[in-house]
């Protein structure tokens, strides 16, 4: 019975606008359940249907509320920290031209560590919404966003209106990855 609410509620953009469709299907979802308001029962209770909500939810196809679920917001906070720690390990080094090699790789090294540390639950977890396709330009996208940033306050290079049309070329290509 839920899993019928939850397909007549996924996002449409035809139809009312996403937040009028949470409101209604958590209306919906309620009613369900048995009817019970948030203050009727637990926070045990409100754990285990706000489980059985997203489950549903992305069971029946990529709705509204599917898009908060943790499953679709850690993946893409452990890539962007993953990120970080990465575009360190690779470029950080190339402020300390004066060092030694074999000390930037094993710094590298030790750095990349940390990465493969938030990476690999990131795309775990990421692969009960996403696609392994939607994770890798996911990250590929995020990646871009980091070592703009990067560039600019660590390696104190400039971007210029190239790199900018490149990146969201770029940018334009992987939202092709993400549509139905």
């Amino acid at each position: 019975m839920i899993l019928e609410y939850s397909r007549r509620f996924t996002c449409d953009p035809a139809s009312a606008a996403p937040h009028a469709m949470v409101v209604a299907f958590y209306a919906t979802l309620r009613r369900a359940c048995g009817g019970r308001e948030s203050g009727d029962y637990d926070a045990t209770s409100r754990r285990q249907n706000a489980r059985r909500f997203v489950s549903l939810s992305l069971n029946a196809g990529f709705s509204c509320m599917s898009l908060l679920s943790p499953a679709a917001l850690w993946p893409i906070l452990l890539l962007a920290l993953s990120n970080i720690f990465m575009t360190f390990a690779w470029y950080g080094h190339l402020k300390y031209k004066t060092s030694a090699l074999w000390i930037a790789v094993v710094a590298s090294w030790g750095i990349a560590f940390f990465e493969y540390c938030l990476a690999v639950p990131a795309n775990r977890i990421g692969s009960e919404v996403y696609s392994a396709a939607q994770l890798k330009t996911m990250q590929e996208v995020i990646t871009l966003i980091v070592f703009a940033g990067f560039s600019v306050f660590f390696l104190k290079e400039s971007l210029t209106i190239n790199h900018a049309i490149g990146f969201a070329l770029i940018a334009t290509g992987a939202a092709f990855v993400f549509r139905a």
